[in-house]
């Protein structure tokens, strides 16, 4: 078992939680965006995360997995952005160039309270996996230095 092991698993949240922040930034610019080149309203996205396999095609790692099988993970990595298909809010505007035939407009169902709590969550989380790559980076120094004497 390696000792990097840790390091690489929290590393991996770093490259998923900033796409997961760039989604969020890019559903907050378009929180007012009534026409897209889809048609229609712009529609929130979310990132899809899911567990990352050790995949390295070792011997070892095969019979780690199957004599273990509550191991501590192996990370974690974005496998794709989704769009919320939820109809957006319906606002009477007769006028705006995007109106239905009675009047109304969808807006997009970006919600911008819930997306900036979403920010918060995905900047805590990047936080705490670069906490996390110190302190184990910090125990392998430590492991090191009393090696040495």
């Amino acid at each position: 078992m390696s000792m990097f092991l840790g390091i690489d698993a929290a590393a991996s949240g770093h490259p998923a939680e900033r796409l997961r922040m760039d989604v969020i930034s890019n559903n907050i610019a378009n929180a007012n965006t009534t026409r897209t080149a889809e048609g229609g309203a712009y529609h929130r996205r979310f990132v899809v995360f899911e567990p990352r396999e050790n995949t390295d095609g070792a011997f070892s790692s095969f019979l780690q997995k199957s004599v273990n099988k509550l191991k501590a993970g192996d990370g974690v990595r974005a496998i794709g952005i989704e769009a919320d298909p939820s109809q957006g809010p319906l606002v009477y505007d007769p006028g705006h160039p995007d109106a239905n035939a009675l009047g109304y407009v969808e807006r997009p169902n970006v919600n911008i309270v819930a997306e900036m709590v979403d920010m918060i969550t995905a900047s805590r989380a990047y936080e705490a996996n670069t906490t996390t790559v110190n302190a184990a980076k910090s125990m392998v120094a430590k492991a090191l230095d009393m090696g040495k004497g």
